[in-house]
């Protein structure tokens, strides 16, 4: 068995898939109402899982319950969550004043109109996911990375800024 999913060396302590099937929708709504952000407790609870499942071994049933474990798990994600979020604004919002000082900026030269509108939609955190994986061609991890988020959060971010942007490439 990789060391990875070995039981935790205390005794008793039950298999890491029972702790999930038992405690994942108990996390996710400490999360919803931590954030008040569905899709951001949906991400924080598969970093928080990722987390927990690499550190399983070290986990001991004499110390704390799984889910007081997973949820402080959750609660230290969540604050980095916090932190990045507060990052990302104060980001978004320097952009966002300097796009508005260089008047109507294009995406790219010779993009369809319809695309540069539906383009206009996303939010610049989907906007940037989408460069990062079409335009610019990084594969998952890669652009994970630059994001500073998990391969998880990543490749959920994108499929929604997909879903977004086909939504509005509809409305066209």
């Amino acid at each position: 068995m990789p060391a990875s999913v070995e039981q935790p060396r205390a005794f008793g302590a039950p298999p890491f898939a029972e702790v999930v099937a038992e405690h994942l929708d108990a996390v996710y709504r400490y999360l919803v109402y931590l954030t008040g952000d569905r899709s951001a407790a949906e991400d924080i609870a598969a970093d928080t899982f990722e987390k927990a499942f690499r550190s399983w071994r070290r986990f001991d049933p004499r110390r704390s319950s799984p889910r007081t474990w997973l949820c402080g798990i959750a609660r230290t994600a969540a604050i980095d969550w916090f932190r990045a979020e507060s990052r990302r604004r104060k980001r978004e919002e320097t952009y966002a004043r300097d796009l508005a000082e260089t008047e109507d900026a294009a995406f790219g030269e010779g993009m369809a109109p319809e695309l540069e509108r539906a383009l206009r939609v996303l939010s610049p955190a989907e906007r940037e996911v989408v460069a990062l994986r079409v335009l610019l061609e990084l594969d998952g991890p890669a652009a994970a990375r630059v994001l500073g988020i998990s391969q998880t959060a990543c490749s959920t971010r994108l499929s929604r800024a997909l879903k977004h942007l086909e939504e509005a490439m509809g409305d066209e």
